[in-house]
This record gives C-alpha cells, sequence and structure tokens, in this order.
C-alpha cells in the first residue's frame, strides 16, 4: 500500500487520508477509515511517550472523552512508541475510555502533513529546520508543575524526574529518529473531512510543547454537525 504524504499540515476542508495502525489499549488494528461514514472523530497525533509534554497533552486529550461522546464523537490518540511499550506504559497509567494506536514509523504525522523538525547549528528554516539557539531561547512556562519558567530541555527534564519516567531503549530509538516530529490534533466530520486543527507549525512554532484549551477543542465540537 502506497503511503500517503502531505505537503503540508491538513487544514480544515482537507480530506483525511487512511492510516492503519496496531491498537494499543485493545487487540486487532485501528484505522481512521473505521470511523469514516460512521461518526466523527478527534485524532490526537502525538510524539511517543517518551515526551512529557505530550504524556500531559495525551491526558487532557482523554479527560475530553466523555464530553465529546455526549456530542457523538470519538477520539483517537496516535503515539510514536512502539506497540508493547506503549501497551506496558497505559497497563500502568490507565485513562479511562482511551483509543490509542501505536506509529512508531510515523505514518499518520506524514499523511496529516506534520513535519519531523530537523535541529540545526544555526539554521532555522520553520517548520523544517531549526536551530539549537532558538530552541534553547523558548521558555515554557508550567505553573504548578514547572517552579519557574525553562528551556524545552530543562523542562523535559524535570517533568521526566516528577513523573518517574524512565527512558527505555525503545524511547531512545524513538528519540533518535524522531525527537522533532510535530504534533497536532485533528476534528474530523463523519465524511472524514477536517474541520478543525491545532498543531505545532502554526504561527512559526508558537504552540510548541503546549495543547488546545479543553474548551477551543469543545466550542469546535459544537460548531461541528455531528
Amino acid at each position: 500500500m502506497q503511503e500517503n504524504h502531505a505537503a503540508r499540515p491538513l487544514q480544515p476542508g482537507d480530506r483525511a487520508p487512511n492510516v492503519v495502525l496496531d491498537a494499543i489499549t485493545r487487540q486487532g488494528k485501528v484505522a481512521i477509515d473505521d470511523f469514516r461514514g460512521q461518526k466523527p472523530v478527534l485524532i490526537g497525533l502525538f510524539r511517543g511517550l517518551h515526551c512529557p509534554f505530550c504524556r500531559r497533552q495525551i491526558a487532557a486529550m482523554a479527560e475530553l472523552t466523555g464530553a465529546l461522546q455526549e456530542k457523538g464523537i470519538d477520539s483517537l490518540t496516535v503515539v510514536n512508541t512502539p506497540i508493547e511499550r506503549a501497551r506496558l506504559y497505559f497497563r500502568y497509567h490507565p485513562l479511562p475510555n482511551l483509543l490509542a494506536a501505536s506509529d512508531p514509523e510515523r505514518a499518520s504525522h506524514r499523511a496529516f502533513g506534520l513535519p519531523n523538525l530537523q535541529f540545526t547549528e544555526d539554521e532555522n528554516e520553520w517548520p523544517r529546520k531549526v536551530s539549537m539557539n532558538t530552541v534553547m531561547s523558548m521558555r515554557i512556562d508550567m505553573p504548578g508543575e514547572l517552579p519557574a519558567p525553562m528551556d524545552p530541555m530543562a523542562a523535559s527534564e524535570f517533568l521526566d524526574k516528577a513523573d518517574g519516567y524512565e527512558i527505555t531503549e525503545d524511547d531512545k530509538q524513538m528519540i533518535a529518529t524522531g525527537h522533532g516530529q510535530l504534533v497536532g490534533e485533528f476534528l474530523l466530520d463523519r465524511d472524514g473531512v477536517v474541520r478543525w486543527c491545532f498543531t505545532e507549525v502554526e504561527e512559526d512554532g508558537r504552540h510548541m510543547f503546549g495543547g488546545p484549551a479543553p474548551r477551543e477543542v469543545m466550542s469546535a465540537a459544537s460548531n461541528m454537525a455531528v
């Protein structure tokens, strides 16, 4: 099967491609086409579970599952983590009603047009390349979780320690090939057409390491005819 590869992040009005992945929280496969013609679905495409920011975004998305289901909208979380590692994580960190899938090859991210950002010494070409000076000048502000605004590397290390998250060989492999993978969330209608999205690509990376406000997601869900 030929792989889909969008040249840019999908936008409202674009038809989402089909992607077939290994399910984490149940047996078998899960595909975008499972929802097409059935129900709208919120698709969250995240980095591996090694990313503490993504772990928090996944939990935030899971918290909206019930409210979305009341509106007739399903949810699918995709992580760039090998299946057995992902199953082990969610076994010890269960999220009620979470439907998750494993995509260590990042096929879904390419299909939805999310770039794998390259870190460079001094070259910036957003959203393909970013210099380490630019990255280290960013400040992550997470009151209640971080003692003060921190650069992404320091914040990641602090959050991993706070979570007690230990990096495994599987995680190291994902970091080596997809440390710069940009992420996003896409709300598809029952025909598989994007009606709303939030990605790290937007606004020259202003949304990096953060996620949409729950009210923004629910507003988009309310505005979409089910």
